[in-house]
């Protein structure tokens, strides 16, 4: 019988299995804490848990955990970029990032991604599964053990389309925003591309994190072309599900666009934009496209003209700052090569 991932189960649900088990209703806190706060590996590590029961949950349980298979650290600003081999043997990245204000963790949440964005690397070797809440989990736990710092935020913005992985992610969320003092979720970025039906979905549930859209063209027929998402839920719907979304939760929407040479750059592009967003409570967030070999896109030289003419127009705009550029580290550039790209 293949063992249970007791570091994807609540709190709850562990103190069900307990129960199952004959166990007292505190063993679930003592082994919630081990797993969570001391963050221990085996069970023989559990050193107020009797030898029997250490035995017991062996049998029944498994401890997940990830090998560091590559590190690369930036001689630029001290991002550091992990290529973490999971237990199957498949392989995602993770990146963690330092600002003024803390420290910020970018997670994968599936190996591989469906959704085909032309300008990312996450998509060119295709979809394997989704990630566990576990596997996201210990890709916080592991960086911190590794690094020696503090994670203060999370952006789910690595490899996968997070709201494709929806309940596993919400149970990740779940248990990162445990009552025994874990993460704040408005300490917490979820990047979608656009599947608006799990929009609606989270902004019922109001969790209080920051949905970031990566939106990248304002016409269907610029999207369509490097996102085949638009032409599933096309602009008119993504943008009813973000106006949605803030009347429901009162969080504001960040809008991520990559600029693109010739593509999406232009003067137009930026009127085009405007005219989208008119009226929103949101800000944009301009990203300079990272060239990625596999394909023929080009970084634009008018990143500063584009995020003037937003602003002049009323929209809070911003330019996002590159960090890792010495290794590869920035958002559209992950992959799981056997080996971290460079």
């Amino acid at each position: 019988m293949e063992k249970m991932d007791i570091l994807s189960l609540s709190r709850e649900e562990l103190a069900s299995e307990l129960s199952a088990m004959g166990e007292k209703s505190f063993r679930a806190k003592q082994i919630y804490e081990w797993l969570h706060t001391k963050r221990v590996t085996d069970f023989s590590q559990m050193s107020n848990i009797s030898a029997q029961l250490r035995e017991e949950l062996s049998k029944k349980f498994c401890i997940k955990s990830l090998i560091i298979k590559k590190r690369l650290v930036s001689n630029i600003d001290n991002t550091v970029k992990y290529l973490y081999g999971l237990p199957d043997g498949e392989a995602v990245e993770t990146v963690l990032m330092e600002y003024k204000h803390g420290n910020s963790l970018c997670i994968s949440s599936q190996v591989g991604c469906k959704m085909g964005c032309r300008f990312c690397a996450s998509t060119i070797a295709g979809f394997v599964r989704n990630l566990e809440p576990s596997e996201m989990l210990l890709q916080i736990y592991e960086t911190e053990r590794d690094s020696g710092r503090h994670v203060d935020s999370i952006v789910l913005m690595g490899i996968g389309e997070p709201l494709d992985n929806f309940d596993n992610v919400m149970k990740f969320l779940s248990l990162l925003n445990d009552e025994g003092g874990g993460m704040s979720l408005r300490h917490i970025s979820l990047s979608t591309c656009g599947v608006v039906d799990k929009i609606y979905k989270l902004a019922e549930l109001k969790t209080g994190l920051t949905l970031s859209i990566s939106l990248h063209a304002a016409t269907n027929e610029k999207r369509s072309a490097i996102m085949p998402i638009n032409k599933r839920f096309d602009l008119g719907q993504l943008m009813t599900a973000c106006r949605d979304y803030f009347k429901k939760t009162g969080r504001r929407i960040s809008f991520e666009y990559s600029l693109i040479e010739g593509v999406n750059d232009t003067d137009e592009s930026a009127d085009e934009l405007i005219k989208l967003l008119g009226g929103m409570n949101c800000h944009v967030n301009l990203i300079p496209i990272n060239e990625i070999r596999e394909r023929e896109f080009k970084k634009s030289r008018y990143v500063e003209k584009f995020r003037k003419r937003l602003t002049d127009a009323g929209i809070n705009a911003t330019v996002r700052r590159t960090l890792g550029a010495d290794i590869n580290a920035a958002c559209g550039q992950l992959r799981r090569d056997d080996g971290i790209s460079q």
